[in-house]
């Protein structure tokens, strides 16, 4: 069976729509010339995911939180080096296209956190908000998932730090503000390069990099401790832009910064190459001989420790220059801002409490109460 997807679709960032892993069956692309008009853009789908938490957890040696949480599976941005395209094969979907259009959402996300956070159990520690997708993706704009969601931890003064590169999350300023006032918020804006031209094809439904700086200077005059996260670096790609980025985002009120080697798992190893030999087949073979010298002769290297760095000469060069401009910028600074109080944190009270709505020592409203 031909794969009619693979052809290029306006504002989407995969070339093609492969088998996930688990397919029982495997397609192949084959031109046969019925497909020489271009295809209908392909729309957005909305599906209700079903999950009964919301909150999840991880042990990884490598990642300095515990907890996160993604309102989205799926990501309409369709960023194409994206690392949590695999996901999808979970749900039977594809990594490639599907992955951005195909998208799955929580509409009762809130009511499950408050009843996560209202177990007698629970002990707070910071939230991370958009670690594997974007929790302000397109959508997002009238789900109103992620405000939700706020909403919740704003109550509860439970503390939060978000990761974004959509300009809409200046849309919750107002809680962000008021989080940040009590120690409890912390943003990053994720810029991989500043080529506005590179960034249509590498992330083409996210904010322009011109935009998220403005972004940046918007949170950080609000009182907002925001970070820029310089990922994915590609070398011969991206790369170039590195110490622009960091003096870029420093000027414009960021206080802190990272940086993360591209990460190329399963499936999107090929989703990526064929991206690259699609719009910039000058330059692929070199990106990816680059990207191989980073992971030990291979796309991808999933060990801890080295896997959000990679080894080797190019790695460490790549780290010597982040370390020297961002220390140079003062964005590698211990930054008291940055330690988020998770001691502020005041439990909901149990679903239909009588005289919960008024219970100073509640810390919060119900949560049906806090949306009137």
């Amino acid at each position: 069976m031909s794969d009619h997807y693979r052809t290029l679709q306006r504002g989407r960032g995969a070339v093609s729509n492969p088998d996930n892993r688990y397919a029982d069956h495997r397609r192949e692309a084959v031109d046969d010339g019925w497909y020489s008009e271009a295809p209908e853009p392909l729309p957005t789908e909305l599906a209700v995911d079903t999950s009964r938490t919301i909150i999840s957890r991880n042990r990884s040696p490598d990642v300095p939180f515990d907890r996160s949480i993604n309102p989205y599976r799926g990501c309409e941005h369709g960023c194409i080096y994206c690392y949590a395209r695999p996901t999808h094969a979970w749900l039977g979907l594809s990594p490639g296209l599907d992955f951005e259009r195909r998208l799955f959402y929580k509409p009762d996300a809130a009511e499950q956190l408050e009843r996560e956070l209202a177990r007698p159990g629970y002990r707070p520690a910071t939230i991370v908000l958009g670690a594997v997708t974007d929790p302000y993706q397109p959508i997002e704009r009238r789900l109103l998932i992620t405000r939700q969601i706020l909403e919740v931890l704003h109550a509860c003064r439970h503390p939060v730090a978000v990761t974004t590169k959509s300009a809409l999350v200046l849309r919750d300023l107002d809680l962000l503000r008021a989080m940040a006032a009590d120690r409890c918020a912390a943003m990053q804006i994720s810029i991989a390069t500043l080529d506005g031209g590179l960034a249509r094809h590498l992330e083409p439904r996210a904010a322009s990099p011109q935009r998220r700086l403005e972004v940046i200077h918007a949170l950080a005059q609000a009182g907002i401790p925001t970070g820029v996260l310089v990922s994915p670096l590609i070398p011969g790609l991206t790369d170039q832009d590195l110490e622009r980025i960091l003096a870029a985002a420093a000027r414009t009120g960021a206080s802190r910064a990272g940086g993360l080697l591209i990460r190329l798992p399963l499936e999107v190893k090929e989703l990526f190459a064929d991206w690259l030999r699609t719009h910039f087949p000058e330059k692929a073979e070199k990106v990816l001989s680059l990207i191989r010298q980073c992971r030990q002769g291979k796309l991808n290297d999933a060990q801890f420790g080295t896997r959000f760095t990679g080894t080797g000469p190019i790695a460490e060069l790549l780290r010597q220059r982040f370390e020297l401009a961002a220390g140079r910028l003062g964005l590698l600074r211990q930054d008291a801002a940055w330690t988020l109080d998770p001691g502020r944190f005041r439990a909901p009270g149990p679903a239909g409490a009588q005289g919960s709505l008024f219970d100073p020592e509640s810390g919060c409203l119900p949560l049906a109460a806090s949306r009137k």
